[in-house]
């Protein structure tokens, strides 16, 4: 039970932790800003406090080491520099890995809090901090005296909290009296050591203001707190009592009605999705069935579990829905760490951070954005002397930016860089063989070399290119996510590279089509209008795969031939019009059937490289249809004409 308390802290811990590492980078842009400074200091507060109730002794006595550093930030006596924030994001990163070990420490990472705490001993003295009546200092406050009544849960021992820390903090503060209230222990025999039956009253005078004794109880959680002002002949004001935890701290149902949010497991998240998945099958064969009996009670039912399950369908997938902005905040430290690397300026600017995906994309989103960023400031963004030399700020800039469009979502990362050196790519590409040397390339498929497996244009390995395997990643995960991506550059101005990802990876909407006796299904945010193909159109194409709409000339794959499908076509087919990474390119199927839910399901590792298929579904009638990977087949098409 102790163990999952601490793994929900180490939870919690991790959202103050990314707290601190945000309020950190906002406070080296902005190092006169006292509400940055008050970000940390509170965040280090809270994580200091925390740790030690939860038996994480070291990460607690490391937190309070730069804490007291950060308490003399705030009176003005030492100067926040970017030494101290490089310092300060490097004490955060120790206290994440004592965090994480069971333990809370080693002896590598004792080593290293010792060297840290050195370092910050350099920058800030450990003098104590001038008198609030410094010049520089903070406005002085009065002395004052506060009567506390602490009554903690019976719970709260089962919940990891030890109530003789608090009132150990409390004894940091001021002068206190403590006085134990015995009036809840039951007799001996009845006596369940594991409950707590004690409350306290604590009389405190100190002149660190209502603030300070607090923030001593912010994770008392259903703790009971009265924090109570004295009067200077002793006398408290019953009439102002100020709670510690806001408006709730009275129990009553105006604070019950306060909790807005709670903590869910992923895993039962996933659980939901997968049985809302089950149950849009189940309702399509039930839809199916009265369809085929044709009984109007039974028709008028099915409609009606259709329209609750769409609604629960929403629901559960909206519940899984996170703003893209948390993630975005990780690589304001990764910008950070690899300019200082590179010696380079390089500031990171967020778009539509409140843009909503489904966790799992997030996730797997990842690593193909922190390759994108990493090759900007490498590749993109210039030293400062070459800049100010090109007439540009010495600070690059390099902006991250999602917005929705339709059910996807298009997130963009642009640099103001130098651009893509397209003779550079293209003789890379020709001594790797991808490419003759004298081939004519419209600038699209040239720039869309970059993303080849093994290509580079660094000549010599580091830690950070050189390997030929970062576009290469980024281009797998994306279609791993069934997206695509394209490429823009300007010489001297940047580059700007475009992902398009669905919103969601469980259920889609799609366009079910069938091609001899099987049926296939494509994602509907590909789709953009469906024509009739004749046998009389076909030949005035003299057997090209082009065909003419609306003036527009579009190529297209005919699906029966691409699958090795028997039998002879229909003498009308119909042909998909898609839209690839910019391209329009027709499908040809037998028939188009219709609209769609697609629950997806996963090949097993025997198909899972199957080139043009992504997943496979459950249709009513209970058979299987595949789901089409559309960028692939489109690929591996234009591969195959390069090679003939």
């Amino acid at each position: 039970m102790i163990e999952h308390y601490r793994q929900t802290f180490r939870e919690e811990a991790a959202e103050l932790l990314a707290e601190l590492e945000t309020a950190l980078l906002e406070l080296e842009r902005s190092p006169a800003d006292g509400e940055q400074v008050g970000r940390v200091f509170r965040a280090l507060h809270t994580i200091k406090g925390s740790s030690a109730m939860f038996g994480f002794d070291a990460a607690a006595a490391f937190a309070h080491e730069v804490e007291t550093v950060f308490e003399q930030v705030r009176a003005g006596a030492v100067p926040v520099t970017a030494e101290l924030v490089g310092l300060t994001l490097l004490a955060r990163d120790l206290i994440t890995a004592m965090l994480a070990s069971p333990a809370g420490e080693d002896g590598a990472t004792s080593e290293r809090a010792r060297q840290l705490a050195a370092s910050f001993e350099r920058l800030a003295p450990s003098s104590p901090a001038p008198s609030p009546l410094s010049p520089g200092g903070p406005a002085p406050e009065e002395t004052g005296s506060w009567l506390i009544r602490y009554r903690p849960g019976r719970e709260t021992f089962r919940n990891g909290t030890n109530p003789l820390l608090l009132i150990g903090e409390l004894h940091q503060l001021g002068e206190c009296r403590v006085t134990a209230g015995t009036d809840r222990v039951p007799p001996l025999a009845e006596l369940d050591p594991t409950l707590c039956f004690l409350s306290w009253e604590i009389h405190l005078t100190t002149g660190l203001g209502i603030d300070a004794v607090r923030d001593v109880f912010i994770f008392a959680g259903d703790d009971e707190v009265e924090i109570v002002p004295v009067s200077r002949g002793g006398a408290a004001h019953e009439a102002t009592v100020l709670p510690c935890r806001g408006p709730e701290a009275d129990g009553g149902p105006q604070g019950r009605e306060s909790i807005s949010s709670i903590r869910v497991a992923a895993g039962k998240l996933d659980s939901l999705v997968n049985l809302v998945g089950e149950l849009v099958t189940v309702q399509a064969r039930l839809s199916q069935t009265a369809a085929v009996r044709g009984d109007a009670g039974l028709i008028a039912l099915a409609e009606e579990v259709e329209r609750l399950t769409g609604e629960l369908r929403d629901s559960a997938l909206n519940i899984r829905m996170l703003p893209i902005g948390s993630t975005f905040g990780r690589f304001r430290r990764l910008v950070h760490d690899l300019a200082l690397e590179l010696g380079k300026e390089v500031e990171l600017v967020t778009a539509g951070a409140e843009t909503e995906l489904d966790k799992t994309v997030i996730e797997m989103l990842s690593d193909p954005l922190v390759h994108l960023i990493r090759n900007c400031i490498d590749h993109g963004i210039e030293p400062p002397q070459a800049r100010e030399a090109a007439g540009k700020p010495r600070r690059g800039t390099i902006v991250l930016a999602a917005a929705h469009s339709g059910d996807s979502v298009v997130i963009t990362v642009s640099d103001d860089g130098a651009g893509i050196d397209r003779e550079m790519v293209r003789a890379r590409a020709a001594e790797m063989g991808l490419v003759a040397a004298t081939a004519e390339l419209a600038d699209r498929d040239l720039l869309a070399l970059i993303f080849a497996p093994g290509f580079s244009t660094a000549r010599e390995v580091t830690s950070i290119s050189g390997r030929g395997v970062g576009m290469d990643v980024v281009k797998r995960g994306v279609e791993a996510l069934r997206g695509s991506i394209s490429v823009a550059s300007r010489p001297g101005e940047g580059s700007e590279i475009s992902i398009r990802i669905p919103l969601t990876l469980a259920i889609i909407e799609s366009l079910l089509v069938r091609i001899g006796p099987d049926c296939y299904v494509l994602p509907l945010a590909l789709v953009e209008e469906c024509l009739e193909l004749s046998r009389a159109d076909a030949a005035r194409a003299h057997g090209r795969h082009l065909v003419n709409v609306r003036g527009r000339i579009v190529p297209y794959i005919r699906l029966r031939d691409r699958f090795g499908v028997p039998g002879a076509a229909p003498a009308i087919e119909q042909i998909v019009v898609t839209e690839v990474e910019g391209k329009r390119v027709g499908l040809v199927v037998d028939h188009v059937i219709g609209g769609h839910q697609t629950v997806i399901k996963s090949l097993g590792p025997v198909f899972r490289e199957a080139a043009g298929v992504s997943g496979a579904t459950i249709l009513g009638d209970g058979t299987v249809a595949l789901i089409l990977d559309v960028p692939r087949l489109v690929q591996g098409e234009e591969l195959a004409e390069r090679a003939a």
